[in-house]
């Protein structure tokens, strides 16, 4: 009963902290895109107009919610300090928070299942979790220091080498941890580095703006240059990460054997489309970026298709006739199946789960009885057969061979 309380509360964490991380993240993203369609859209004043006078280089109006707004932009800053000036920082302070928190929720507390795959890599669950921290330590280590070296005035370029080493780091991931874990790692190094954008390096500049102002100095433009140009890395980081973080409902993606592969045409297919979007609010439509990053989609969509499962015909007999035709295999009975499914999955997959972390049947899908195993017999091929994504970590170790007694029980009617 104790390990069952611990386990509901682990549950109710999980359901807490993750609908936080979903608040927090759509006001961060919701702010990061807004601010940058407003710096693409707004339009210089007229010359020799008192906004220019001021040093506005640029307003907008907009209405919205019945009422009109006038947003106006500073190049440096204004001749006077407002009394009040709000800071967009808490929106990704809590996004990255909470972030963190799900690691350790999900992945960190129960490493040995979420994060390590023997077929993968020999790890002990401790040795993952040092693989997951040192790479959102080590991602946004190389991406600062690329960012203030030489190639960070070269922003093509820039963006490209770190595209390569987001990729790199994808590649590594999926050959140390398991692939569903290997996928939110490299979204949370993402994370990380958004979020050290902000804190490192935005904020602090809009600081020594503001304390400029206050001592009477004119403001430095460097540090509006280095913020704006971290908050445009950040809008293109956005599309990306957020299939990543959905990604653990699709294993079709993360179990792949090329599954980093899978992971960098759709991260390049995000940043086509949003670089459409940034395009576009300048006043350029560039229609070919979109078509590109959806024929990417289509192109992986076809590429990491199901192919038929074909169940391995039993040995002919010795008195065979040579030439004679192959014996098809017969579908096991279900006796057989239920057996299989009773030791490798329903131990977590009931109403009341034996496996330890488990409170509650993952997504709901119970299989103790023979009339479960048949209402869900599609989802248990799937992810037995296709994707072989479960038993998770396959911890219960699944054999091949009982894999493919599933397959040739639901290709022959699932009876």
């Amino acid at each position: 009963m104790e390990a069952l309380l611990v386990s509901y509360g682990i549950d109710w964490a999980n359901l807490l902290v993750r609908w936080l991380h979903l608040i927090t993240g759509i006001a961060w993203i919701g702010a990061s895109f807004y601010f940058v369609w407003l710096d693409n859209s707004i339009r210089p004043p007229k010359p020799g107009s008192d906004l220019e006078k001021k040093g506005v280089s640029g307003e907008l109006w907009a209405v919205h919610g019945g009422g009109f707004y006038n947003p106006q932009k500073y190049l440096v800053a204004p001749a006077e300090l407002p009394q009040e000036l709000h800071w967009f920082k808490w929106e990704a302070y809590a996004t990255w928070i909470t972030g963190v928190a799900m690691l350790f929720i999900v992945y960190y507390f129960n490493a040995s299942a979420m994060m390590v795959d023997k077929s993968v890599a020999n790890l002990s669950g401790i040795e993952a979790v040092g693989v997951g921290i040192g790479t959102l330590v080590l991602g946004w280590i190389v991406y600062d220091l690329l960012c203030r070296s030489p190639l960070g005035k070269r922003e093509g370029l820039l963006g490209l080498v770190m595209f390569v080493f987001i990729v790199a780091v994808a590649y590594l991931l999926t050959h140390l941890l398991s692939g569903r874990a290997a996928y939110i790692h490299v979204g949370a190094m993402i994370g990380t580095i958004m979020v050290g954008n902000v804190l490192m390096v935005i904020i602090p500049g809009q600081r020594k703006l503001v304390e400029a102002m206050q001592q009477g100095r004119s403001p430095d433009p460097i540090h509006g240059r280095r913020g704006k140009q971290r908050s445009v890395h950040n809008n293109y980081f956005t599309l990306p990460i957020l299939f990543i973080m959905i990604s653990n409902h699709y294993a079709m993606t993360y179990t792949h054997a090329h599954s980093w592969l899978v992971l960098a045409a759709i991260m390049a297919a995000g940043v086509l489309i949003r670089h459409f979007f940034n395009l576009r609010h300048k006043g350029r439509v560039a229609i070919g970026y979109p078509i590109a990053g959806v024929a990417l989609l289509l192109a992986v969509a076809v590429a990491i298709a199901p192919r038929p499962v074909i169940p391995s015909a039993p040995a002919a007999p010795a008195s065979a006739a040579a030439g004679s035709a192959p014996v098809a295999a017969a579908a096991p009975d279900f006796t057989r199946i239920q057996a299989i499914i009773t030791q490798r999955c329903a131990s977590c997959h009931s109403d009341k789960p034996t496996q330890a972390g488990f409170a509650t049947a993952p997504a709901g899908m119970m299989l103790q009885t023979p009339e479960l195993i048949h209402q869900h017999a599609a989802k248990i091929f799937q992810r037995a057969v296709q994707t072989k994504d479960m038993p998770l970590a396959n911890m219960t170790q699944m054999t091949d061979q009982e894999r493919a007694d599933v397959a040739a029980w639901f290709q022959a009617g699932a009876k």
